[in-house]
């Protein structure tokens, strides 16, 4: 991943909110998702989402765009810079106006995400028209711009791309478009879900540094989802730490994983470190397998999985830290520091 772009913002640098999120709350049917989820990302800050798959964190960045399912139970507040309504209870309508304008999502599998009948000059080109003000870009100046976005995420030849349909590019190429429909109109935001998995190693590390000079020459701000924690770690200048549909630690990349807290964030750091594997043995492995949806226990929801888990887990441990973009919730913290 060396070749990843990896601009920090000046530290000096003074910040404005792009992100607010406060006790975000979702419960479909009798299932309660996602507990009183609480984070902040700050204008061109790039913040990684981490947690084994049925954590919440999809379910999250749905959230955020407002994508969830009709009859899921949504409290708490999602504020977005630039957008004056709270857009948890918003209608659909302003929700339409928000995505792709203010916030944009680059999604796994890039098949799924574009029309397979349009070319996909033509849905670069929508992306701009259906957010254009009066007096914006025609179609044939949208067209052009197309080309141009086209380019800048390296798709050889545009022009010839542009008349393309999805099924004739690469599975690289196809992301290297949802990625230009993404930053199409210059979002605060671009939520970033586990947009490289479905790519080889080559192409991953080319598509990583797109994103990231993307959000970098926008000074957008960027919440990237994944399960490699060398990716966090590569692009992304804070984590958050997602559990049983919470955040259970968060914090600074190279503080969190050098000096891991939760008993978690220990165990996922530890499956990934091949540094610590016994020759000819395996990984360190969190024992146990996720919960299904509903059924995480009660109190510290990784409990049932922590080998240091006492009878005071049955209780919900409390947020140790100065806010809750930084600290950690377990009542027995790692205190030993990895070494790097």
């Amino acid at each position: 991943m060396s070749s990843v772009a990896t601009q920090a913002r000046p530290a000096e640098a003074p910040t404005s909110r792009v992100l607010d999120v406060q006790h975000l709350d979702v419960r479909l049917g009798r299932f309660h998702l996602l507990h009183d989820v609480s984070f902040s990302i700050d204008k061109g800050e790039r913040v990684g989402l981490i947690g084994e798959s049925g954590s919440g964190k999809s379910l999250t960045s749905l959230a955020l765009l407002g994508l969830l399912p009709d009859d899921a139970r949504v409290s708490g507040s999602i504020r977005l810079a630039g957008v004056d309504a709270d857009l948890v209870g918003a209608r659909e309508r302003d929700l339409a106006a928000v995505r792709g304008r203010d916030v944009a999502m680059v999604f796994q599998e890039p098949m799924t995400a574009l029309n397979p009948t349009m070319r996909v000059g033509d849905q670069v080109a929508e992306a701009i028209t259906m957010h254009a003000r009066r007096g914006g870009p025609d179609r044939r100046a949208a067209r052009a711009r197309a080309v141009e976005l086209l380019d800048q995420v390296g798709l050889p030849d545009p022009r010839d791309a542009a008349r393309a349909y999805p099924h004739q590019l690469s599975g690289g190429q196809r992301q290297r478009v949802v990625l230009a429909i993404a930053l199409a109109n210059d979002p605060a935001l671009l939520v970033c879900d586990e947009p490289t998995t479905a790519l080889d190693v080559t192409v991953q590390a080319r598509v990583l540094d797109l994103i990231v000079r993307g959000v970098t020459a926008r000074d957008s701000a960027m919440l990237f989802i994944t399960h490699d924690l060398s990716v966090v770690a590569t692009v992304c200048e804070r984590v958050l730490v997602m559990y049983g549909g919470r955040v259970v630690e968060a914090g600074p990349v190279h503080e969190v994983f050098r000096r891991p807290r939760h008993r978690y964030t220990q165990g996922l750091l530890a499956a990934s470190d091949l540094d610590v594997a016994v020759p000819g043995g395996r990984l360190p492995t969190i024992r146990g397998t996720v919960p299904p949806a509903g059924e995480f226990p009660d109190g510290c929801v990784f409990r049932s999985r922590c080998g240091h888990a006492t009878e005071v887990c049955a209780s919900d441990p409390e947020w140790t830290g100065p806010h809750p973009g930084e600290g950690y919730a377990c009542h027995h913290p790692a205190d030993e520091e990895r070494v790097p």
